[in-house]
């Protein structure tokens, strides 16, 4: 088994609720095989408090999270990505910046918890909802054969995994 471990980064326009979401789940279950990452093209300066509470409320880590731009994972001395995913429509119709390394992208669109109105059950239940299929997702790539696949079939299974159940966007929009 290999000890490389790959590092990901997950893009959303604000970086306050999905990309922080993933984030956080990723660098817990991909039990130090992944190095996750979130940025936004345009941050909103701070994490959702929802997206905080819910991560708390399911044992995950939110010590270091925070909103930030893409920019800082576009300068020379930024770790290289291995993975690009984009989790909000917004972000993955964005000209995004060079990312060095050639990562693998893929847009796994999900609908944006933040922008529900309503009761605080109703704007918990979007934050718990968007949370299970970013879990969904992230326990298929985790468990994804990395270092057997080739480009185009590992290209192919990330896209597909974008596909699943809660999809925001089913067109196969690359980041």
């Amino acid at each position: 088994m290999s000890d490389r471990v790959y590092n990901v980064l997950f893009l959303c326009t604000g970086n306050s609720a999905r990309s922080i979401l993933a984030e956080a789940m990723l660098n817990k279950e991909g039990h130090g095989r992944f190095r996750a990452f979130s940025a936004g093209s345009q941050p909103k300066g701070q994490p959702h408090p929802l997206a905080l509470q819910m991560l708390a409320e399911t044992d995950y880590p939110t010590e270091g999270l925070r909103s930030k731009s893409w920019d800082e994972f576009a300068t020379p001395d930024a770790p290289v990505m291995d993975f690009v995913f984009t989790v909000c429509d917004n972000a993955a119709g964005e000209a995004c910046p060079y990312w060095p390394g050639q990562p693998v992208t893929a847009h796994w669109g999900i609908e944006d918890p933040a922008a529900v109105e309503g009761s605080e059950i109703e704007r918990k239940t979007a934050f718990v909802t968007a949370q299970r299929f970013l879990r969904n997702r992230i326990a298929a790539f985790v468990a994804l054969p990395l270092g057997s696949l080739d480009m185009v079939a590992l290209s192919s299974k990330v896209r597909e995994i974008g596909q699943q159940e809660g999809a925001a966007s089913r067109r196969p929009e690359v980041a």
